[in-house]
């Protein structure tokens, strides 16, 4: 409704380049529909329609300024192409890892940075993007769901494979978290929280050079480019890097190539991305310290197309496969292999999948719907069911797969969200098809409130189940060391969290409370007097969480220039109360007790600058320490301080910087007797031509 002349404006699409607290005003005066960016076109489906940001701060803000307006404004159309302004809000707790951020932190992948996210576990095996396992709120690390652009890359072999993603950290614009069960609208995998890496959100054409090198023979280089036509943009990214390792049999080389190119047409936006990774790297103890000469070669290739359209009803279809390639050596290149070691491992998951979301606003509020269809295929020569005819492995000689398994996952998901002045109640349902589990239903509900019952402060409240199908490692892996169980049942949890949000100039921050109530948990396990790693559903795993962040931005806060960009601090303390019996876990029970995350951004003079990350992380659990020749006692996992440090000279486009890793040299180990690097000092140059 148009304020000055009484009259009803037909909907508009209008797309913004920029967000702030000045361009939210004048979209809060247009009442027309807006594009913005979500983590992920599904979860916010049901979010309040009135504000959209690239800014976080100044998102929230507004949001917060104008919640008694909110039912004035007509639309908004969500994509993955914008961060979402109603994060603020959603009730539930969001983490947006911004651009700038990014560029100035202290890391050198997409790994290292999430190790300094909010109730984020990220286990490392290998650095620089080699491979790690990443959890949220003490899950495992096959419990979170992981989105490239908005579209499910997630593994169903191994959530080991979760991120060999086909873009380096310097191709990322943000990094959006999502804590807690997702599976009612993202469907299974999404059970404890969903992490969605965005690309390619540049409207202005440039190109991106960069290099880098340092200790242990590391160097990296690679570039990106965006080329902005009047209904095209085009984003290209390729990158290398290379490394002797940090210890014998640490070594890594990693090719990568993307591509995403968007579509602007009277039918509607088209988001087209294809992207190729090839790794290989020595993998030292990575799954058993008993043969450390372990090695693997991974080649990843993903492609996907999304289509955003309609005007009344709103539409976003999506089509998308991934195949994964892995070769695992337990003695690499066959060297000292025992005479019963005739074979390498490989395997090869082909996945595809589409998804129709669809939604529209009604005197009763919004309305979401849509359906997902994913299938998941393997071929292995150790992973599966007996083949008829054995076939080839793709690019190896003599090599044939022998066995092969496949499943079939269907859900259909509802939403409803009504406005009431402060007020926000959102409920939602999934329902989920697996041919695993025969012709049996599964009901996956979820409820969520919130209230402003200030300017600057609000409570929210949310209550889901989720869902989790065992991997097919969980089900079929077999070695001397690990032997899976086809007869697991997939895991389940209700969670209920609540939480209050502060939100002023120049601060942000929560307080929250979460519990969650587990059953049938998969996790690798065995006796005291085992050595043998076997897969089970432990009986019920309840977790407790308390997590509490702040970010404060001096020169807002004070209102003039200060030397000190940004303060981060956010612990997060977990507990979990299990019925396990006498197993030693693997996984599961091995959870952050503690973890407690500072950083620190400051100007030094002019255009010099640095970033400090200190990470305190206190890990429940313990492994079976190896003797050199055999294993020996448990032994508890310690707790232990990181820091990291990037100094770094900025200015028009020109990025030099020196990073350093683990800054205080400290010996610590995030999966039992695998030794993570020390201190590792790097160089490296960025520069950026702007067209």
């Amino acid at each position: 409704m148009n304020k000055t002349t009484g009259k009803r404006q037909a909907p508009e699409v209008v797309t913004f380049r920029k967000w702030g607290r000045k361009g939210y005003s004048v979209f809060s005066s247009l009442h027309k529909v807006v594009r913005i960016g979500s983590l992920g076109a599904m979860y916010l489906l049901h979010a309040i329609p009135s504000n959209a940001a690239d800014n976080l701060l100044d998102a929230r803000r507004d949001t917060l300024d104008l919640t008694k307006d909110v039912h004035q404004v007509d639309e908004v159309v969500v994509s993955a192409q914008r961060a979402p302004v109603t994060f603020s809000q959603v009730a539930r707790v969001v983490t947006v890892i911004g651009k700038d951020e990014i560029e100035a932190a202290p890391v050198q992948s997409i790994q290292d940075l999430l190790e300094y996210a909010l109730n984020v576990d990220v286990r490392q095996r290998g650095n620089f993007g080699v491979q790690a396992d990443v959890s949220i709120r003490g899950g495992s690390f096959d419990q979170v769901l992981i989105l490239l652009n908005g579209i499910n890359i997630t593994d169903p072999q191994t959530g080991h494979h979760n991120l060999n993603l086909p873009i380096s950290l310097d191709a990322v614009e943000r990094i959006e978290i999502l804590e807690g069960p997702a599976s009612r609208v993202y469907g299974p995998n999404a059970f404890s929280g969903a992490i969605n890496i965005i690309t390619g959100t540049s409207d202005q054409s440039n190109v991106k050079v960069r290099a880098a090198g340092g200790q242990h023979g590391y160097y990296n280089a690679g570039m990106s480019g965006t080329v902005v036509s009047k209904h095209m943009k085009n984003f290209v990214a390729a990158d290398y890097r290379k490394s002797d390792g940090y210890i014998d049999n640490t070594d890594f080389d990693i090719a990568e190539g993307f591509y995403q190119g968007k579509i602007m047409t009277n039918a509607g936006n088209l988001d087209i991305q294809t992207g190729y990774t090839n790794r290989g790297f020595g993998a030292n103890s990575f799954y058993t310290p008993a043969y450390p000469n372990q090695y693997e070669r991974i080649k990843t290739t993903f492609a996907s197309a999304k289509m955003e359209t309609g005007k009344i009803v709103h539409f976003t279809p999506s089509v998308y496969w991934r195949r994964n390639q892995d070769r695992f050596e337990l003695f690499r290149g066959m060297v000292d292999a025992p005479s019963w070691y005739t074979q390498h491992n490989y395997h090869l998951t082909d996945v595809y999948g589409t998804n129709l979301n669809a939604w529209f606003t009604s005197p009763l509020g919004k309305t979401a719907f849509g359906s997902n269809f994913r299938s998941e295929n393997i071929w292995s020569t150790v992973l599966g069911k007996d083949l008829d005819k054995p076939i080839n492995v793709p690019g190896e000689n003599g090599i044939q797969f022998t066995k092969s398994d496949s499943r079939t996952n269907f859900s259909i998901f509802l939403e409803h969200s009504v406005y009431l002045k402060n007020w926000m109640f959102s409920a939602g349902l999934m329902t989920n098809w697996n041919s695993q589990l025969g012709m049996k239903w599964n009901l996956y509900p979820g409820a969520d409130v919130s209230w402003n019952f200030s300017k600057i402060a609000r409570w929210y409240a949310s209550v889901n189940k989720s869902l989790r199908m065992p991997t097919f490692t969980d089900l079929y892996y077999s070695s001397p060391t690990n032997v899976g169980n086809p007869d697991l049942k997939p895991e389940e949890a209700t969670t209920l969290e609540s939480g209050i949000k502060l939100e002023q100039k120049g601060l942000i921050g929560h307080f929250s409370y979460f519990h969650r109530w587990g059953k049938n948990m998969i996790d690798w396990v065995h006796q005291p007097d085992e050595t043998v790693w076997h897969a089970e559903n432990l009986t019920k795993i309840n977790t407790d969480g308390v997590e509490f962040a702040v970010r404060i931005n001096p020169n807002e806060l004070f209102g003039k220039k200060t030397f000190i960009h940004s303060i981060d601090v956010s612990y997060a303390w977990m507990n979990q109360n299990k019925q396990s019996g006498i197993y030693a876990s693997r996984y599961v029970l091995d959870y952050m007790k503690n973890k407690l995350d500072i950083g620190v951004s400051h100007a030094i003079w002019k255009h010099l600058g640095a970033n400090w990350q200190f990470s305190y992380q206190d890990r429940n659990g313990a492994y079976t320490r190896w003797t050199g020749t055999s294993y020996g006692q448990e032994v508890s996992y310690k707790p232990f301080w990181l820091a990291d440090a990037r100094l770094y000279w900025k200015r028009r486009g020109t990025n030099i910087y020196m990073g350093v890793s683990n800054l205080l040299d400290k010996t610590y180990y995030d999966f039992g007797n695998l030794v993570q690097p020390g201190r590792w000092i790097r160089f490296g140059i960025t520069q950026q031509i702007d067209f």
